[in-house]
């Protein structure tokens, strides 16, 4: 490896504590990593990792050569890229993250153009709805929706999309449609634990909050919209997660006349790491997509 890749390679070593990690995350053997840091160690004549029961840490040289390789490695990939010129395409390996169903629907079919775009670029994408790790998983950027449970995360807000209570025809054929608000406790509930049981409602100024019962409760957007086609019940969801079935009419919005607080996408990168050219790149991408 050059000394770049020397770099990089030991950026990831820190970053996840681990050679078999950082090997995974940039698609070599382990043995690879192992003998690529034993090489630079040789080469800067100082020891930079500390092994132990516990795993790997940085001395004191190594966190110092950490901070300053972070830097370097964000500066050769601009100057790279500004060397080529703003239509160069990207090259490398970006490593993405983003919930199951929302990258099914609304990234993954467009994929292919971004790739095509780019056609030296390398994309893993991680599909989780938990919101994990970036720096451990060495994770480029992010996707997430909602309010972010880290206040310190360095993010970017890319869109803001409509939520709405839908069902099935079938269902509410069955069981009727609710005109106001209350009228969906009368109502099967599908509950995305994530959300919780109690759906806010705002109109003309007024709010008003409903306790919903459900049979039904689910940890992944995939399995509401498994419930709701299978006609189960009514459920809040943002627009993006139902769009096909929204436009096709197998499913239907109800209470359109009340508005539920909406729902922000972010793109999310590590802290205390510089975003790269190609994440950034890929934010932009998903924000011409859903913006």
């Amino acid at each position: 490896m050059d000394r770049l890749q020397q770099m990089t390679a030991f950026v990831r070593v820190v970053e996840t504590g681990s050679f078999s990690q950082a090997a995974r995350q940039i698609g070599v053997g382990q043995p690879a990593i192992s003998k690529t840091i034993a090489q630079l160690e040789d080469r800067l004549q100082v020891r930079l990792l500390i092994r132990s029961t516990h795993g790997l840490s940085p001395t004191d040289a190594g966190m110092r050569f950490y901070e300053r390789a972070k830097t370097a490695i964000q500066e050769a990939d601009e100057a790279e890229l500004e060397a080529k010129g703003s239509g160069a395409g990207l090259s490398g390996r970006l490593r993405v993250c983003a919930a199951t169903t929302f990258a099914r629907l609304m990234i993954i079919p467009h994929l292919p153009k971004f790739m095509s775009e780019h056609p030296e670029l390398e994309v893993d994408v991680i599909l989780d709805d938990r919101v994990i790790d970036l720096v451990s998983e060495g994770i480029d950027v992010a996707l997430r929706m909602g309010e972010l449970a880290d206040s310190t995360a360095v993010a970017r807000r890319l869109a803001t999309g409509r939520r709405s209570v839908v069902a099935t025809p079938t269902y509410l054929e069955k069981y009727g449609v609710p005109q106001v608000p209350a009228e969906i406790a009368e109502h099967q509930a599908i509950v995305y634990t994530q959300l919780g049981n109690t759906w806010m409602f705002r109109k003309d100024g007024t709010e008003v909050s409903v306790a919903v019962a459900g049979r039904v409760r689910f940890t992944a957007a995939e399995g509401i919209r498994a419930a709701v086609n299978a006609d189960l019940g009514l459920a809040i969801t943002s627009d993006w997660m139902f769009w096909p079935e929204l436009e096709s009419g197998e499913v239907t919005r109800v209470l359109e006349s009340w508005a539920l607080p909406s729902i922000d996408l972010w793109a999310v990168f590590p802290s205390g790491r510089l975003s790269s050219a190609k994440a950034r790149a890929f934010a932009d991408f998903v924000e011409r997509i859903v913006g």
